[in-house]
């Protein structure tokens, strides 16, 4: 049994027949102090005597043994309780709180949630934010903030492309041919070459001196992948980007070159044309976005983002997320309550359970697009989500919207129905007390081995490197090798 909600109960039931510790004592010939010891979890009682007590309290022995706790106080003064005895809590050597009957609940929650927002994020340090991590979080936090008050929307980057396009004959709908690919490499002076035993810490590198951006081959990148990292590489040079000296421009200049290099391979103007006749036929789909322009999944989320605001009216949010929950990538100004750390960062915090963006991973075709309606506690929203199989571990990509704005997407009739009270514990964080009391203390799952960037950050930069994530090292030997070739 778990002694503490054991207690709780037996308080609950004694309290119910108005006795006192000491009455309660003689009817069962048990001294008041002992069942003092009961009721604050101290003890554990004997089969024999949960029979009695149950008879003295004019209930049954499997009410005074329910794992759940008698109600919603007694559950509060159960979490403060075991809160305190964690040992990372102990070592703060904060005073014990004992909480009287007077004390009002609302303190109560209120301590509860300082307690928990401790171990939110025990790696960020309040009073050292200039770590590279927290300068990585906090840099990531003020792009998404702008993203928003953007709507995602990049109008100079969307009138660069259109310029490069319209001087290479681009015929205005339609995805953008290999040879008008290669005829915007060579605007730029550059020529596009595949090889072995690229870094896997880059996805191309860039030969400034004799003009060749590597890629990696073909059984590593596919063509529509490849087409992607070429245009991203070439937007540093269209947008003028100087080498990063910090994180914060690392990761702008990261978002503005992914961004030309999709308003590149889905221009503007034909994708607005497209979006339209989907919006008016009440039936918009970024897989439909996808095939047409031939780039990725995610581009053509991205690209909706970029357009659906500024040309539909339409507010959105995209999650790039793992199969743990985990956030990599997010965006939304729909309002969508997104987790958030101490901070305020939401890269690396888990996702609520109950978002299609993890139900998916659940589904008979997890492959499958997966359509779902979520309650939240911001209002109601509707979103799809595609799961990479190509990944390892798996990645979904969600783009979703309010509710009333779901008809104009397709899916929107969708049966799915969830809610989440996130980020409420009691919502999906907290294992069931029942399950929670038959396997406490017996299992002992060993933790799978994880990449030291689950936030999808950069790494903070090696010494000599200005490229955050970037092991300089392997990069230079893989330049020599070529050159030698």
């Amino acid at each position: 049994m778990d002694s503490l909600v054991f207690g709780q109960r037996l308080k609950y039931y004694r309290k119910r027949n108005n006795y006192t510790l000491v009455q309660l004592g003689k009817i069962i010939s048990k001294p008041a102090p002992y069942l003092s010891q009961l009721e604050n979890g101290i003890m554990e009682p004997r089969v024999t005597l949960i029979r009695e007590l149950a008879s003295a309290l004019d209930c049954t022995p499997s009410d005074l043994l329910d794992p759940e706790p008698p109600n919603r106080r007694a559950g509060l003064e159960i979490e403060l309780r075991r809160l305190q005895d964690e040992p990372q809590n102990k070592q703060r050597k904060l005073p014990y709180l004992r909480p009287s009957s007077r004390m009002p609940d609302e303190i109560l929650e209120h301590i509860i949630g300082l307690y928990s927002a401790l171990e939110e994020d025990n790696t960020f340090t309040i009073s050292n934010p200039n770590t590279p991590k927290n300068i990585a979080r906090n840099s990531n936090k003020d792009l998404r903030s702008e993203m928003s008050s953007k709507n995602n929307y990049y109008e100079e980057i969307e009138t660069i492309a259109q310029s490069i396009l319209n001087s290479l004959d681009y015929p205005g709908s339609g995805p953008v041919s290999e040879r008008i690919l290669m005829d915007v490499c060579d605007h730029f002076g550059f020529s596009v070459k595949r090889a072995e035993n690229i870094p896997q810490t880059t996805r191309s590198i860039t030969d400034q001196r004799e003009k060749i951006i590597y890629i990696p081959q073909r059984n590593d990148l596919s063509t529509r992948a490849s087409r992607s990292v070429v245009l991203q590489t070439l937007g540093h040079y269209a947008l003028d980007h100087e080498v990063a000296d910090d994180v914060g421009t690392y990761l702008r200049q990261r978002v503005e070159s992914n961004y030309f290099a999709a308003a590149i391979l889905a221009p503007e103007k034909p994708a607005v044309d497209f979006l339209q006749k989907a919006y008016e036929s009440m039936d918009i789909s970024i897989e439909d976005l996808q095939e047409i322009f031939y780039i990725s999944y995610e581009m053509a989320g991205h690209r909706l983002t970029n357009l659906a605001t500024q040309h539909l009216g339409l507010t959105l949010h995209f999650l790039r997320s793992d199969d743990e929950g985990v956030v990599w990538k997010a965006y939304e100004n729909d309002g969508v309550p997104l987790p958030q750390g101490i901070d305020g960062t939401i890269e690396g915090e888990h996702l609520c359970r109950n978002w299609g963006t993890r139900q998916a991973f659940h589904t008979q075709d997890s492959l499958s697009l997966h359509y779902q309606y979520t309650d939240t506690p911001s209002g109601k929203y509707w979103c799809v989500t595609h799961v990479e199989a190509d990944r390892v571990p798996y990645h979904a990509v969600t783009i979703g919207t309010t509710a009333d704005q779901a008809k104009w997407f397709r899916g929107s009739d969708t049966k799915r129905f969830s809610t989440s009270h996130c980020p409420d514990k009691e919502c999906c964080n907290t294992p069931r007390a029942s399950v929670r009391q038959h396997w406490q203390g017996v299992a002992w799952p060993s933790a799978r081995d994880r990449s030291n960037v689950s936030s999808g950050l950069p790494l903070p930069a090696r010494s000599f490197s200005r490229f955050p994530g970037v092991d300089m090292v392997e990069v230079y030997e893989f330049l020599e090798r070529q050159e030698s070739q």
